[in-house]
């Protein structure tokens, strides 16, 4: 079911996203790998969820970076910022 708690789209666009992100910034990113995989990041998932991404990386920039350098999961990250259920 989409609308299960956790199990929506935003929440599993947000995981993807910042699994990518994750893996393209290492396991201990500085702000410039950081920076530069949110850059990039959203030419990977293709065009439609493109835009998507961009809305998503631009609003919550400051906390994706935040976790990434802490080390937080995508999961727990993707429910912090209110995209998937905690």
């Amino acid at each position: 079911d989409v609308l299960a708690p956790g199990k929506g789209k935003k929440c599993s666009l947000c995981t993807k996203i910042l699994q990518q992100i994750k893996s393209m910034a290492g396991d201990n990113p500085d702000d410039d790998a950081v920076e530069a995989a949110l850059n990039k990041v959203c030419q990977t998932v293709g065009k439609r969820l493109g835009r998507v991404c961009k809305k998503l990386v631009k609003k919550y920039r400051d906390d994706i970076s935040e976790a990434l350098q802490n080390g937080d999961l995508p999961q727990d990250t993707c429910a912090a910022i209110g995209l998937c259920k905690a």
